[in-house]
């Protein structure tokens, strides 16, 4: 329900626009693996992964549980609190892993973490975290890079300029867009998997990074 909503909203806030690699239908259970440059960018993957009939989990910072009715509606959705820095952090791998084994696709945020800039630019994904190459390790899922740009647009900077931007978007239209890069399996290696999915990633990014005029290095 709450998923539904927010990808019925989110086409108020800009121009979407949704390019893929993938030939063929995925298997249940495949893991996705998107850069994260905005508070925003979680609804805009998950509204252009809809478009697709995909519809993920989502893997996410635990303070949105703390949040009143948000923390119960991402709860009934299905969707992972990742406890970073605690020592819970490892069960939203098992989550996730569970989550795969039952047939759901799992969105998870390669860095793990927001940028510190405030600029509304895009840039390359920062160094990713070893748990996507784990997770990939444990359950043999396939994974799938998307690469976004546009959402910083919507809402970047201090709190009051997100406030500002979120407000001004349905005005201002910003164009997002995502790319969807070739399905692919990460080698066995932890460390290898780590910078082959931040590779792909990095490459879809630069994808959507054109589309939205963007000129990524």
């Amino acid at each position: 329900m709450f998923s539904r909503a927010v990808i019925a909203l989110t086409p108020f806030f800009g121009r979407l626009t949704v390019t893929s690699e993938i030939k063929l239908r995925l298997p249940a259970g495949t893991l996705f693996v998107a850069n994260h440059d905005s508070m925003a960018d979680p609804a805009v993957v998950m509204t252009a992964l809809r478009q697709l009939e995909l519809e993920p989990v989502v893997m996410a910072t635990a303070g949105l549980w703390r949040i009143p009715l948000l923390g119960r509606a991402l709860s009934r959705d299905g969707h992972i609190p990742v406890h970073r820095r605690t020592a819970h952090a490892a069960l939203a791998l098992d989550a996730a892993a569970e989550a795969l084994a039952g047939g759901r696709h799992v969105l998870l945020y390669g860095e793990g973490r927001l940028p510190r800039r405030r600029d509304a630019a895009a840039t390359a994904p920062e160094p990713f975290r070893t748990g996507l190459a784990r997770l990939a390790q444990a359950t043999g899922a396939l994974v799938v890079p998307v690469g976004h740009a546009g959402a910083r647009r919507i809402a970047s900077g201090s709190a009051a300029k997100q406030l500002a931007g979120t407000l001004t978007a349905p005005v201002r239209r910003p164009h997002c867009h995502v790319h969807l890069g070739a399905p692919m399996r990460l080698p066995a290696e932890t460390e290898r998997g780590t910078a082959a999915a931040r590779l792909a990633v990095t490459t879809a990014w630069r994808t959507a990074a054109r589309a939205v005029g963007e000129h990524p290095r």
